[in-house]
């Protein structure tokens, strides 16, 4: 079954006054509904400018980009920009408002009433793993990590079908930006929305994405699953980029879930409380330090609720480093 097509762009192309090259390029690229998409690039590679795009915060200079079927330019842009959850590196929380009133600003603008807007203020701040009491707190009260949960929590406040996420953890530290990545893959999971996410980062990329496009000065030079990315690399660019030719390197770009063999019966009967454990987005590179470290048969694949979901060998991490 063919997935519902989220965002199309269609040859688009941005030059901005003055500019001696377009920032993006005759563009043409398909985001299926429920995808998480990350867009990898250096600085000034146009991967911000074409996700703001999107909300229309720039326009293009020609071409078209559709939401759900919708050329974006016959929509409203502050109707298309409730529509479509928006969060940034510098979080942009309301200072002199509670945590509870920025988590409830767009339903308050779309007028929802005050116990439905509670509800979801309590939902999300659950979802986001912010506890209650934080509810009558400042921004000015929370540290960075926390100050970014709300900015996710506010982004899905009126449930829309699209997040867009520029750089959202590229100022946090790397220990609290690596437990908001997986709680932010533990919450997709759950709700499916349609992602956009920028990074420059290439773990990053490749920890978080469906599929990546990687950008190199306003063109795309490949869209493919990561796991394509490593083994088939559409040219030298993309080769460098994530240095695909380095056995490390390479361990460290594939996630576990997608090599792992099934979890049987029989690995339940097993005594497995001593077996080393990892989730399914952690990288094969984190296998191997696991399988060295407890001189181990396998590590086992845990779920967010800690349950075993499969299993990876060392077999495995030499069938992935081939392919």
């Amino acid at each position: 079954m063919m997935k519902k097509e989220a965002i199309v762009f269609d040859r688009v192309t941005k030059t901005f006054p003055k500019a001696t090259k377009p920032s993006v390029n005759e563009t043409s690229l398909v985001i299926e509904q429920g995808s998480f998409v990350t867009i990898l690039g250096a600085s000034g590679s146009g991967k911000t400018t074409l996700l703001k795009m999107v909300n229309r915060i720039i326009e293009p200079t020609s071409g078209t980009i559709s939401l759900f079927g919708k050329n974006i330019r016959e929509m409203p842009a502050t109707e298309l920009r409730r529509s479509i959850g928006y969060v940034i590196q510098q979080v942009g929380l309301f200072p002199h408002m509670t945590i509870e009133q920025n988590i409830a600003t767009v339903p308050n603008i779309l007028g929802w009433d005050r116990r439905k807007i509670s509800e979801r203020v309590d939902y999300l701040m659950d979802l986001v793993h912010l506890p209650p009491s934080y509810k009558t707190r400042y921004p000015r009260q929370l540290s960075g990590g926390q100050q970014q949960r709300v900015g996710i929590a506010r982004a899905m406040a009126g449930d829309p079908a699209v997040l867009l996420m520029d750089e959202p953890f590229g100022a946090i530290d790397a220990i609290t930006r690596t437990k908001l990545q997986d709680d932010f893959l533990e919450i997709q999971k759950k709700l499916g929305k349609t992602i956009l996410f920028v990074t420059h980062d290439v773990d990053e990329a490749f920890k978080l994405g469906d599929r990546i496009v990687v950008m190199n000065e306003g063109s795309i030079q490949q869209y493919d699953p990561p796991l394509n990315l490593v083994t088939r690399p559409a040219n030298e660019f993309v080769s460098r980029l994530i240095q695909a030719d380095d056995l490390f390197q390479r361990l460290q770009l594939m996630k576990a879930e997608d090599h792992m063999l099934a979890w049987t019966e029989a690995d339940a009967a097993a005594r497995t409380e001593n077996v080393p454990r990892v989730r399914g987005q952690d990288s094969l590179r984190t296998v191997l330090q696991k399988l060295l470290q407890h001189d181990a048969p396998y590590v086992a694949v845990v779920n967010g609720e800690e349950k075993p979901v499969g299993k990876v060998t060392l077999e495995q991490l030499k069938t992935a480093n081939s392919g």
